[in-house]
């Protein structure tokens, strides 16, 4: 009897702080809701320095990344010769992930260095189905739960398969980006690529966007 009562004490506090912890967030599944409240507990499990990739040598690129260019969200085409002179961030997103929650601190980053540094989401279903929405849902839920104003590509492949996105294509093949092979561990996975165009940086998801050294 004991037991029980103690696993209903536990099950009421673990509901009563997913409630709190999400009394801001709108159209979220329950799932969602979850993921978001035990986002930090994430974050300390998986955070280790182990995984980074940089680019030593400092590897021009062969093929330029601004050659490139990319269908957002909303339907409209990004050149990346508009983030020629800043650097750029690249993460695969998911709205159904442990690491969803890691949108709030891309946010918060984008807009403290906008000026120097841009930031494009590219959702993927990749990995475990975590991103089963439409377009039109993805848009809606980065917005209305955490402000998201950085470019977000529509939806796509970032893994190496067919139909991987063309910039992706460009972030694992080393004859294009000069040294890498590395393509996303998971979602939320980073490439960061400086301001002339080069590869620079590879961070595998439990690396909080706020704590890369800029």
């Amino acid at each position: 009897m004991k037991g029980i009562i103690i696993t209903l004490v536990v099950m009421a506090a673990t509901a009563v702080y997913v409630l709190v912890s999400n009394r801001h967030s709108k159209n979220m599944t329950v799932k969602q809701k979850i993921l978001r409240a035990f986002y930090p507990l994430v974050m300390t499990a998986g955070k280790s320095s182990s995984g980074i990739l940089t680019n030593k040598e400092k590897i021009k690129a062969p093929v330029s990344i601004y050659s490139l260019k990319i269908e957002l969200i909303e339907g409209d085409t990004f050149s990346l010769e508009s983030a020629r002179g800043k650097k750029l961030l690249i993460v695969n997103t998911a709205s159904d992930c442990g690491y969803t929650a890691q949108y709030e601190s891309l946010q918060k980053l984008y807009h403290l260095k906008k000026d120097s540094l841009l930031i494009i989401g590219f959702p993927s279903n990749d990995f475990k189905n975590q991103e089963k929405g439409s377009n039109e849902q993805i848009a809606e839920f980065c917005k209305k739960n955490y402000g998201v104003s950085f470019p977000i590509a529509k939806k796509g492949v970032v893994s190496k398969i067919n139909g991987q996105e063309e910039i992706y294509k460009w972030l694992t093949d080393k004859n294009s980006n000069g040294w890498n092979e590395k393509s996303p561990d998971w979602n939320f996975s980073k490439y960061l690529i400086d301001e002339e165009g080069n590869l620079i940086q590879y961070f595998p998801p439990a690396v909080n966007p706020l704590e890369i050294e800029w």
